[in-house]
């Protein structure tokens, strides 16, 4: 085994820190990849959800417009702009963050292969 096999036995050493690293690494993986699929479905919630206010506010418009007696639609309309424009916001922090987490996954992988050719390139074969 020599002097490298005992200090990987032992726990230190460079060839174990690595080790250690890709492990890390291959854990986080799967849960930024996971994370970028839920932010991905509520981005695509905002959406729909902005494409209803816009609608029920199109509607409350034309019910405005075509009522005889006057009903002030023009606050709920107000709100529901409000709301949207709220819905926009979020959606923004979101796409942020998924921009995020899909530069992350990128660096992961990366090292991932960066750390996988440098204990193969040192004689380690982890199988």
């Amino acid at each position: 085994r020599g002097a490298r096999g005992a200090k990987m036995a032992a726990g230190s050493g460079p060839a174990a820190r690595e080790l250690f690293a890709e492990g890390l690494l291959q854990f986080l993986r799967p849960a930024v990849r996971q994370l970028d699929r839920h932010v991905h479905s509520v981005r695509e919630s905002q959406v729909e959800l902005r494409e209803h206010i816009d609608n029920l506010a199109t509607e409350l418009c034309r019910i405005n417009e075509d009522q005889k007696v006057a009903l002030d639609l023009d606050p709920y309309v107000k709100k529901l702009l409000n709301a949207r424009r709220r819905v926009v916001l979020v959606n923004n922090i979101l796409q942020n963050a998924q921009e995020r987490l899909r530069r992350l996954n990128h660096s992961v992988a990366k090292e991932t292969l960066r750390r996988r050719a440098m204990l193969e390139a040192g004689g380690y074969q982890g199988k």
